[in-house]
């Protein structure tokens, strides 16, 4: 018990600079993903002329690098 008791109502557990657990980046990427998600069906609402522009060209561009 040679620790300092700064975390006030954490849990008990390895420092601040512990790896995070693949179900907390799972969660968060999870979260990223939907709040992406969100952005771009905004986009398409918001200027749909754009957005079909960059649908094609982003389809052209994977057209080639199809081999």
């Amino acid at each position: 018990m040679d620790e300092p008791v700064d975390g006030v109502g954490r849990s008990p557990g390895p420092p601040y600079d512990h790896p995070e657990t693949e179900a907390e980046r799972r969660k968060r990427r999870a979260v990223f993903l939907r709040e992406l998600t969100e952005a771009r069906e905004l986009r398409e609402r918001v200027q749909p002329r754009r957005t079909k522009e960059r649908r094609m060209r982003e389809a052209m561009r994977m057209r080639t690098f199809r081999i």
